[in-house]
């Protein structure tokens, strides 16, 4: 069997799943399916390349080579298509953004919009499989947010910046729930009220389920997107965690969390500093000026960070600016 570029793809999806089951589901695949592929790609190098335990695989010495050689070659191919197409194109220049879901997006993409340069939107609810589509070549930046206690699994070589070290999650409400005449909601309030979550969203389904076990809830859970979710918040059926950004409508109420028990880091990541340099300004005033539209969010952004500030580093002015390098 010869090596091709679709297995150093599944081997790095791997590594950054850190198990053959989130491996499976990022790259569409049945496991039964990838286990056989990677013990195919295996024999034909001769030896085993990851270790498989009850939590997961990790790579061994010999994976850790190959991934070091693989990533490059992988994000080397990628350009090359990538600089093809554009020449192919006549020289268009395209620059290819993926995200999770943010209400910044469109502002960010209108301020990067110019002529000769075109963004293209790459949508995904896992932050994992973006940073690695980014790692890869297959994507330029990514932005994405990493869920309080569930960190991210950041590829060798990225560059990542960060917009706001602690963005705190709100609550979305049906407008007409006794707990919506306030403008804090504690946890306690909605103890009888079913819960919607998203559980291919990385992070999200501990997240929530470590935050309401803190103060004794077991609520019943549904599972669905974000769509589904307003709208069943809208017809009564259930609660749910938002980004403070998310706007009331007439049906619902987006509430701040007494405490902001649940918090998410919100990222930036590329190849170079110079491609971080070139899109984050237009970013950070895109999410902010989403943040002043909301009301629920500029009351807490002008209220001091609620009752306990020193766990909400985030200025009103601005994000956090830090940055660092995935190390090889």
């Amino acid at each position: 069997m010869e090596l091709e570029v679709r297995h150093l793809r599944a081997l790095c999806a791997i590594a950054d799943a850190g198990s053959l089951h989130r491996a499976a589901r990022q790259l569409g695949v049945a496991q039964p399916t990838l286990s056989t592929q990677l013990a195919r790609i295996e024999q034909a190098l001769g030896g085993p390349l990851f270790v498989r335990e009850r939590t997961g695989c990790r790579p061994t010495p010999l994976g850790r080579t190959v991934l070091g050689r693989a990533r490059p070659l992988l994000a080397d191919m990628s350009t090359l298509v990538r600089e093809a197409r554009a020449a192919a194109a006549g020289g268009d220049s395209r620059l290819r953004v993926g995200s999770t879901a943010s209400r910044a997006l469109a502002g960010w993409l209108r301020r990067l919009r110019r002529p000769g340069l075109e963004p293209t939107l790459q949508m995904d609810v896992s932050a994992n499989a973006l940073l690695r589509r980014v790692a890869e070549g297959q994507l330029d930046v990514a932005f994405v947010h990493e869920v309080e206690g569930s960190p991210l699994h950041v590829p060798e070589g990225l560059r990542v910046r960060v917009l706001v070290e602690r963005e705190p999650q709100f609550v979305m409400l049906p407008a007409d729930h006794p707990a919506a005449a306030r403008p804090v909601v504690r946890l306690a309030d909605l103890a009888d009220d079913r819960w919607m979550i998203d559980p291919t969203v990385d992070g999200e389904w501990d997240g929530v389920h470590r935050m309401l076990r803190a103060v004794g809830l077991n609520p019943r859970v549904l599972h669905g997107d974000y769509h589904t979710a307003a709208s069943l918040v809208a017809t009564g059926e259930v609660v749910t965690v938002c980004q403070p950004s998310s706007q009331s409508r007439p049906e619902t109420a987006v509430r701040r969390l007494y405490g902001d028990p649940l918090g998410v880091r919100l990222l930036m990541a590329a190849r170079t500093r110079a491609e971080l340099d070139a899109v984050f300004p237009a970013l950070e005033d895109a999410y902010w000026e989403v943040a002043r539209q909301s009301t629920a969010y500029r009351d807490w952004l002008e209220g001091g960070w609620g009752p306990d500030a020193s766990r909400c580093p985030v200025a009103a002015g601005g994000g956090g600016r830090v940055e660092f390098v995935r190390a090889r």
